[in-house]
């Protein structure tokens, strides 16, 4: 079932199961293989799985560019 897109009954039921959110903001679901789930409202846009270790290291990479990003902005001359 890795990559597999789950079914929208599926997806709404680990979305409103508060034992798959840590403090109500972090999603954590070990079922779900997918890397950026939506958020509680998917207007709002996506999420991370920290369940997943894709997930984490995407967010990871994510946040070295930006801290790259950031550094080559603070030590221009």
């Amino acid at each position: 079932m890795m990559n597999e897109e789950p079914s929208k009954e599926t997806s709404d039921r680990w979305k409103n199961d508060p034992n798959n959110w840590i403090w109500g903001f972090f999603y954590f679901n070990k079922e779900d293989s997918r890397i950026f789930p939506p958020k509680k409202i998917e207007e709002w846009g996506t999420t991370i799985n920290f369940a997943n270790p894709r997930s984490i290291l995407a967010f990871l990479g994510a946040l070295a560019f930006f801290a790259m990003i950031l550094f080559f902005i603070l030590h221009k001359r």
